[in-house]
């Protein structure tokens, strides 16, 4: 199984409006994706200090659904229209479980 971990750190003049534009439009990303067990996504608790924004952590069964997930067409327009125009900083990692 691989996880894939992502954070996003949002531009200081990112809206709220946009911000929650990315959250609904990721939210429509997981009935369109095979291989894909588990899907969560949301903003910082505000638990600790320096913390980056929002974060996405998906459950595939394995590489080959990650990679299709990865390089889906509607998980790539997501990015291009809801995310880049936003983010400051992105970082992403994909581990074995």
């Amino acid at each position: 199984m691989i996880r894939h971990v992502v954070v996003f750190s949002w531009l200081p003049e990112a809206t709220d409006e946009q911000k929650q534009r990315a959250a609904a439009e990721i939210a429509t990303l997981p009935p369109l994706m095979q291989g894909l067990v588990s899907y969560s996504f949301g903003p910082d608790a505000g638990l600790a200090a320096g913390n980056a924004d929002f974060t996405i952590i998906a459950d595939f069964d394995d590489a080959d659904a990650y990679v299709a997930y990865r390089d889906h067409p509607a998980h790539v327009d997501v990015i291009k229209r809801a995310i880049q125009p936003i983010v400051r900083q992105r970082m992403g990692v994909q581990l074995e479980i």
